[in-house]
């Protein structure tokens, strides 16, 4: 199997469900549940690669503090490896508060300045085994840019690394044709449908995937939610359809989960739609439950 290589964030998450606007009007709010988790979108696939038993590292920065420590320790408790683990002492460790709605939408309070968005290039160094290297998020770290993503992706090129990134919604008005230079190095890409219909000005999940495969490439993979994903490449594209009978609790780390399942299969180098069916699994096991991974482990 391929070891796989994730490159992301890794945070402490406070959930509080269900979260209501009642709380400005009242000054307090009995929530149901107000619970303490781990997440970030690297930390998250990472958690379910090695639950599903692929070998993976996670590259990612941290503080010298409580929470960097707490993060840590979870990744110890999962059985991930922290060399690859960048302590920078001048850093608050990032945690987001997570409010979750009754429909288990939700919404993020979050600090620019923590760790979440303090990944650079020299804190990146690709381990020499790795098979599968996956940027879990474009947009998310202000100093990887369209320059260091490019930079980072062709040098995984060159050394015959399938190059996979994921994405967030953008943040300064990005469009296709500025990430393009970093997008022709990507093998497969996981945008959900608001971040690539909104990237690429397009109004259904079929055109924008259209555009990105035009941008460079090789396969998009669309996350619907409830309606399944959208794949498309060269060859072929099709629509593959959501796991019935789901209760959502939350949403939180639910991509995430999706594409560690997906990655699992690509590690394992089976086809395409079986790659698609196992993050579809996943990703459904993530939103039965309060929490990014809690559907592993507590």
């Amino acid at each position: 199997m391929k070891k796989v290589t994730i490159i992301g964030a890794a945070i402490v998450d406070v959930l509080v469900r269900p979260a209501e606007p009642e709380v400005f009007k009242t000054g307090s709010y009995a929530a149901q549940q107000i619970k303490m988790t781990h997440g970030g979108d690297g930390l998250n696939e990472a958690t379910v690669l090695r639950h599903l038993g692929a070998p993976v590292q996670l590259v990612t920065v941290l503080g010298s503090d409580e929470a960097g420590d707490s993060v840590l320790r979870r990744m110890e408790q999962v059985g991930l490896d922290t060399g690859s683990v960048q302590i920078h002492p001048e850093l608050s460790t990032s945690v987001n508060v997570v409010l979750v709605q009754k429909d288990g939408q939700r919404c993020f309070l979050t600090d620019p300045h923590a760790s979440q968005r303090q990944l650079r290039l020299e804190d990146i160094t690709i381990p020499s085994d790795t098979g599968i290297l996956c940027f879990a998020s474009i947009f998310v770290f202000p100093h990887m840019k369209t320059a260091e993503m490019a930079s980072l992706f062709r040098t995984a090129k060159a050394q015959s690394i399938t190059v996979c990134a994921d994405m967030t919604k953008r943040k300064n008005g990005e469009t296709v044709e500025d990430i393009a230079p970093a997008l022709q190095y990507v093998d497969y890409l996981f945008p959900n449908d608001a971040e690539a219909m909104l990237i690429t000005g397009k109004e259904t999940p079929e055109e924008a995937a259209e555009v990105l495969l035009e941008a460079g490439v090789g396969t998009v993979v669309v996350k619907c939610g409830a309606r399944g994903c959208y794949v498309k490449r060269a060859d072929t594209s099709f629509w593959s359809p959501a796991v019935q009978g789901v209760t959502c609790m939350d949403t939180t780390g639910a991509g995430d989960s999706f594409v560690g399942g997906f990655l699992y299969g690509l590690a394992q180098e089976l086809p395409l739609e079986d790659c698609v069916d196992l993050a579809n699994r996943c990703g459904a096991r993530a939103v039965e439950h309060i929490g990014a991974t809690t559907w592993i482990a507590p």
